[in-house]
């Protein structure tokens, strides 16, 4: 496998995943094909945190992937909890089954827990997700504003108990178009 640093992404990297998120969706069924574009909404959005927008990038600066992490909250209750939605995670076609997906998703879950945040919420599929500690939200009693299959609404607690009764409706920002 190709030596792969995981960074920040930089604002001249914008166009470059622009490309790589189209590319890495194109031949994706479970896709609305507009995943590039709900990238550049959530990097202008409050949403946004500079430091969960990572690439990976191999040793001669090619853009192999790219991983995003945004605010939402957690709606039960009268309470509201904060967490974070992992979307997208992308990895151009030619780089896929090499663990540069995993690579991002774990210095991810790091440097979320390092800002202080204590899960992550995703959509995603049933048979990949897992092998990184997401568990379906049901069992933390978390559902979706929109319909999907139970196993593809998934979770993961980034510290013990992150999710130990914070019950509710997952609430995304504007940017997704989730009404």
């Amino acid at each position: 496998m190709k030596v792969m640093t995981i960074r920040r992404e930089e604002e001249k990297d914008h166009e470059k995943v622009f490309y790589l998120v189209e590319e890495a969706f194109r031949d994706m069924e479970h896709s609305d094909h507009q995943e590039q574009f709900l990238v550049e909404k959530l990097r202008l959005s409050d949403a946004f945190i500079p430091e969960l927008s990572l690439v990976a990038e191999d040793e001669n600066g090619e853009i192999a992937g790219h991983i995003l992490f945004t605010k939402i909250t957690i709606e039960g209750d009268g309470e509201s909890f904060r967490s974070l939605a992992l979307a997208p995670v992308s990895v151009k076609p030619e780089f896929q089954n090499q663990g540069i997906g995993g690579k991002l998703i774990s210095q991810g879950h790091h440097i979320a827990k390092e800002l202080g945040y204590e899960s992550v919420i995703l959509v995603g599929h049933e048979n990949y997700y897992p092998r990184f500690g997401y568990k379906k939200t049901s069992n933390f009693g978390i559902s979706f504003p929109f319909d999907i299959p139970e196993e593809n609404g998934m979770a993961v607690e980034l510290v013990k108990d992150g999710l130990k009764n914070k019950k509710g409706v997952v609430k995304y920002p504007q940017e997704f178009g989730i009404d």
